[in-house]
């Protein structure tokens, strides 16, 4: 993709309706794009040789990663690694059966045992998938003619599990209130569910959840947060957002992955208990999926007395994302809202130079993250790089170096430094 090319006008979005009379027949428009763009795309499904830590290898070179989402750097600790080997001896590779039939051990029980004590909701059940986990739970609880009134920035997930319940999908302003407000009076009448994030997965920003909170109530409608980057990493206990604000009695359900604090796979959700007791015969990625294999549960559940017994992590996390994000802001370049240890660098609209970009970064050992619309909104393109507890300072300074050399010049040229004169 060459700058000022007819492929760099073009995304994923712009071939999403049906071209051809045959389902099995891609638009033969989006093939030529793939093979126009077929260098920027290049950037993605990359191939790692070694456990994604803060310093990997992307194929043979070892790069510094800030793409993965480890946040607690806890994926080599050897207490969960031995945790793991330690079930996959005695139970095998996998657990065989949903968890309804036969898919469940005494791995899952205590999992869901030490979560209820994480979260202080009385009811878990486990997924193993983050993302059908979400889905399933939201189209487990609604149903035709509710109404889910979701923040605009939430993920894909939470709007495709809408999207199967048939229950109508609302949109509220970004961590707006009032925005709230008006939807929840414009949908009254209906059974409504108000769904935030805890830590938005492109913008890194917290979700206003004592003000949401307080809008929802007052309509006497409930409330879901999908802690996904939140959990384990936020709260004086690893509680997430809900925990970080003492709003555990207020929010009705939340839901959280292993994908991200725990760095596993995954994900629960976590409410009374005849909640979760409802969602087991009606959230079908739950009823009709295989359980977590049994060594990664053990390495679940590892992790939880990892963190109660190192809580330096979390808050090295929260160290070391405020220190990239302010040094980010010293070069001129834009965060967003960014309040975390997830961090935009928002270059704008020229999707050449996001590649082109993506490609000198790569080429320097810094791998991060580019994002393209329909993602992040077309005007917002990005890098997203993901800041954890196991990057030392060196590292850090070693990757905002490789930042200053290629993203700040290319910036300057463009006249898109924040508060710098070209």
């Amino acid at each position: 993709m060459n700058s000022g090319s007819e492929s760099d006008k073009f995304s994923l979005a712009d071939f999403f309706l049906a071209e051809t009379d045959d389902p099995l027949v891609p638009p033969p428009d989006f093939l030529k794009w793939r093979r126009d763009v077929a260098w920027a795309i290049s950037l993605y499904e990359p191939s790692l040789g070694s456990a994604a830590e803060a310093i990997c290898q992307l194929g043979s070179r070892p790069v510094i990663n800030m793409a993965s989402y480890g946040y607690l750097a806890l994926m080599r600790h050897p207490k969960i690694i031995q945790a793991a080997k330690d079930a996959l001896d005695q139970f095998g590779t996998g657990s065989c059966g949903s968890p309804i039939l036969s898919g469940r051990t005494t791995l899952h029980d205590q999992l869901e045992s030490g979560l209820r004590l994480l979260t202080g909701k009385q009811g878990v059940l486990t997924y193993n998938s983050g993302f059908a986990g979400a889905l399933g739970t939201v189209a487990g609880l609604l149903r035709k003619g509710d109404c889910a009134i979701l923040d605009e920035r939430s993920h894909t997930s939470l709007v495709d599990g809408v999207r199967v319940s048939g229950a109508r999908l609302a949109f509220f302003q970004h961590n707006d209130p009032q925005s709230l407000d008006s939807i929840l009076t414009r949908e009254s009448g209906k059974r409504r569910l108000v769904i935030v994030e805890g830590i938005y997965s492109m913008d890194g920003d917290m979700a206003n959840l004592p003000a949401l909170l307080e809008v929802a109530e007052s309509h006497r409608v409930g409330m879901l947060v999908d802690e996904a980057h939140s959990i384990l990493c936020c709260g004086p206990g690893g509680g997430g957002v809900v925990e970080h604000f003492g709003a555990g009695q207020r929010v009705g359900i939340q839901y959280g992955t292993f994908s991200k604090g725990f760095s596993s796979c995954g994900g629960f959700a976590a409410a009374a208990p005849e909640i979760v007791d409802y969602l087991r015969f009606y959230s079908n990625p739950y009823g009709f999926s295989c359980a977590l294999p049994p060594a990664t549960v053990a390495g679940l559940s590892a992790a939880l007395e990892v963190m109660r017994e190192e809580p330096w992590r979390r808050e090295r996390l929260w160290e070391n994302g405020d220190y990239f994000r302010q040094q980010l802001q010293r070069l001129g370049l834009d965060t967003g809202d960014s309040d975390s240890y997830v961090v935009p660098i928002v270059i704008g609209d020229d999707r050449a130079m996001l590649y082109e970009l993506g490609h000198a970064l790569r080429d320097r050992g810094l791998f991060v993250s580019p994002v393209d619309y329909p993602s992040v909104p077309l005007e917002k393109l990005r890098f997203r790089a993901s800041v954890t507890a196991g990057h030392s300072r060196e590292s850090l300074d070693q990757a905002l170096g490789i930042i200053a050399d290629v993203i700040v010049p290319a910036m300057r040229r463009r006249g898109l430094l924040k508060g710098v004169q070209v």
